[in-house]
C-alpha cells in the first residue's frame, strides 16, 4: 500500500473522529446555555434588592422579614439604610423600624428623624419618636422643630413632639389649600379693567352768576 493511500485512511478516520466529538460538545454547549442565566441578567441581580437582603439580615432580621421588607421597597437601599441607621444609632430595634422605615415616602429623612430626636430627648420618649416622624410629612423639619426648641425651652420631650407635629400639620394644611397661580395660556393676552380716557378735554361748565335786579 503506498504513502498516499495510508494517509487518505488516516485523515478519514481522523474526520470522522471529530465529527463525533464535535456534535456531544455543541449539544452540551446549548444544554448549558439554557440552564445558565444570561451574563446581564445574572449581573442586575447584584443590586438594590441584594444589598438590602444583606443588610436587614446583617442587624437581625428574619429571612422572612428582610425578603418581604425589600420585595415591597421602591428603593430598598434606602429602606435598608433607614433600618440599619435606626438600630445601629437608638434603642429602637430593627424589626420595629422595619415597618416605619417601610412605609415612609423618604426612608433616609426618616431616620434622620427619628436618630436626631432620640439623641435630643435623651430616649425619654424612645417609644414615641418612631410614631411622631413616621406621621410628619416633612421629617426632617420636625425633627428641627422638637431639636431646637428643646434647646432652648425647658419642657418635657412628648409636650415638645406634640407642640411640633402640630405645627408640621398646620403647615403642610396651609400649603395645600394656598390659592395656585393664575396661568395665562400661550397666546392670549391678559385683559385688564381700565376707566376709559375721553377723547377730548372735558370743560368745565361756567358758573352762573346772578343778574342784579334793575332799578325802576
Amino acid at each position: 500500500m503506498s504513502n498516499k493511500a495510508v494517509n487518505r485512511g488516516k485523515n478519514k478516520q481522523a474526520s470522522s473522529t471529530s465529527r463525533i466529538l464535535t456534535v456531544p460538545v455543541l449539544a452540551i454547549a446549548g444544554w448549558l446555555t439554557t440552564i445558565l442565566p444570561n451574563p446581564a441578567i445574572a449581573a442586575s441581580y447584584s443590586n438594590d434588592y441584594s444589598v438590602c437582603a444583606g443588610r436587614l439580615l446583617g442587624v437581625g432580621l428574619t429571612a422572612e422579614a428582610a425578603s418581604e421588607g425589600c420585595a415591597a421597597a421602591l428603593r430598598p437601599r434606602d429602606l435598608a439604610a433607614c433600618v440599619v441607621k435606626i438600630d445601629k444609632e437608638t434603642q429602637i430595634a430593627a424589626t420595629d423600624a422595619l415597618s416605619s422605615c417601610g412605609k415612609a415616602r423618604r426612608p433616609e429623612e426618616l431616620a434622620t428623624c427619628v436618630v436626631g430626636v432620640s439623641l435630643s430627648t435623651k430616649e425619654e420618649a424612645n417609644p414615641a419618636v418612631l410614631d411622631y416622624c413616621g406621621r410628619s410629612l416633612l421629617p426632617v423639619r420636625f425633627g428641627q422643630c422638637v431639636v431646637g426648641l428643646r434647646s432652648q425651652i425647658d419642657f418635657p420631650a412628648t409636650q415638645a413632639l406634640d407642640t411640633c407635629i402640630s405645627a408640621d400639620d398646620s403647615v403642610i394644611g396651609a400649603s395645600s389649600s394656598s390659592t395656585p397661580p393664575t396661568i395665562i395660556p400661550a397666546g392670549s393676552s391678559p385683559s385688564f379693567e381700565s376707566t376709559p380716557v375721553p377723547t377730548q378735554p372735558l370743560v368745565p361748565t361756567q358758573p352762573l352768576v346772578p343778574t342784579q335786579p334793575g332799578t325802576n
